[in-house]
């Protein structure tokens, strides 16, 4: 099976590959998703201050977990190349210190986002009918970031190997599960004491530390594809310089793309509880149908980089171009429908509160015919970090926000009449330029050059000292 499946992605037809890869992590990612859904489906019960707590707390954590997300990329994209290259031994070497070492940070980055909270929200400048349900919310989900790393880690190396059905499965059934916790612990059911907001952020962390221990189990064990040992995870100097290096430049894309949410939700705030609400609405929502596209940009991810460690090029070159023509195709049509039945879809969120629905409902309609350059961007980005060229995707994550959506939210919020309106318009001009960019730096080529596991000579013969080392002793 797993020679078949290696045969498909470096030889067979681009589209049944890319359909073979996405179709699962499009429908594991709408079951991930369906942590925020869930959450935000029982918390929109106790109304628009408590939609916001959740809102403006989303933001700061998902800044600290992309802090921390550089080395994951590393991993998985070498875990593809080499994968690609035919190199087992180095595919678990590599699972195991990329765990190591993303276990280490998101114990530091929790820790210091704990800490910190009260002060984030103050920069923030949060309502004081928002503060205390945002800060409980924000610190469980801090406690909990040990357990998302470890999980995403899992679900990216699988990936990485073409291996999707098994993070599916885990998925569901801890979705499921977050389902039947929520309400238990925000509004007290049976035996268990009411913790309102914070009480979904308790379940989450309870169903990804479940996830996390799962994933862990299949590494030691071995069946799927990587096989972890205990003396894997003693720390390899070579390789963990070489993945910081590597993967530095991921984290500072992700990191502005979360420092983004947060400067975006600054700018909110400032126009009320309602608003931030609207916003939290619609940034769900966008969440929600960029899913397709972003799980087509994942199975370009692991068949581009298996592909360039195959040597085969050019095929890495047609799969991106395909993928970017499907995502731009789904997510327009995405768009329209989303246009049409916007109040619809802000009404399931927070139903009794016609100011939000209303707000929330323009949002939508102004960003979601622009949804299909999200689609290309996802894709040509995916290529992008898939052959180690984290630098761009961090130039493009850079200008997208600092040069592009921040200036033009501020200056249509603060200096025209469009307001509020502003704020929103900034979101698909923003798309339509990025995706732009995109283009034009994927046509240049320079992508095409990098070769990680030709580099990786000194990194492999420390590894395999480790094993004969342990073997002896």
């Amino acid at each position: 099976m797993a020679n078949d499946r290696k045969t498909l992605f470096l030889k067979g037809p681009i589209s049944r590959a890319l359909i073979t890869l996405a179709v699962p992590i499009i429908l594991g990612n709408l079951l991930q998703t369906g942590y925020q859904l869930t959450d935000a489906f029982w918390v929109g019960r106790l109304g628009a201050s408590a939609v916001a707590a959740v809102s403006i707390s989303f933001p700061v954590t998902f800044l600290v977990i992309a802090l921390g997300s550089g080395l994951a990329l590393a991993g998985a994209t070498l875990t593809a190349q080499y994968m690609g290259a035919g190199r087992q031994d180095m595919v678990n070497h590599v699972a195991a210190q990329t765990m190591l070492m993303v276990t280490i940070s998101s114990v530091i980055l929790g820790a210091i986002g704990y800490i910190v909270s009260p002060l984030l929200l103050r920069f923030l400048g949060v309502a004081p009918d928002v503060y205390a349900g945002a800060l409980g919310f924000m610190r469980v989900s801090f406690i909990g970031i040990i357990f998302v790393f470890i999980y995403a880690m899992f679900q990216a190396l699988m990936r990485g190997i073409g291996q999707t059905k098994i993070p599916l499965l885990i998925v569901l059934g801890t979705v499921i599960l977050n389902f039947v916790l929520d309400p238990l612990f925000i509004f007290g059911w049976g035996p268990f004491e009411p913790q309102g907001v914070m009480g979904a952020a308790i379940a989450t962390l309870c169903t990804q530390a479940l996830a996390a221990l799962i994933g862990i189990i299949i590494f030691l064990r071995g069946r799927h594809g990587i096989q972890l040992s205990w003396r894997g995870f003693k720390p390899d100097a070579p390789y963990i310089k070489r993945a910081f290096f590597l993967g530095f430049p991921g984290s500072v894309e992700l990191s502005t793309r979360g420092l983004g949410l947060i400067i975006m939700s600054f700018l909110v705030a400032n126009f009320g509880t309602v608003t931030i609400a609207a916003y939290g609405v619609g940034s769900n929502i966008l969440q929600v149908i960029t899913i397709p596209a972003m799980g087509l940009s994942m199975a370009v991810g692991t068949l581009v980089g298996q592909n360039i460690g195959a040597g085969n090029i050019e095929r890495a070159a047609r799969i991106t171009k395909l993928a970017a023509i499907y995502g731009f195709v789904i997510l327009t049509l995405v768009g329209a429908i989303a246009y049409i039945f916007a109040d619809t879809l802000a009404s399931f969120f927070i139903p009794h509160d016609g100011g939000v629905i209303a707000e929330a409902g323009r949002f939508i309609r102004i960003m979601c015919l622009a949804w299909g350059g999200i689609g290309i961007q996802l894709c040509l980005v995916a290529t992008f970090r898939a052959s180690g060229n984290m630098l761009i995707a961090m130039v493009i994550a850079l200008v997208s926000q600092w040069m592009i959506q921040f200036p033009l939210a501020y200056l249509l919020s603060s200096h025209t009449s469009l307001h509020i309106q502003g704020l929103w318009w900034s979101f698909p001009v923003t798309h339509i330029a990025v995706a732009l960019i995109s283009i034009c730096w994927f046509a240049r080529g320079g992508w095409k050059k990098t070769r990680l596991t030709e580099d990786a000579a000194q990194s492999a013969d420390v590894a395999k000292e480790m094993i004969i080392e342990e073997g002896i002793r």
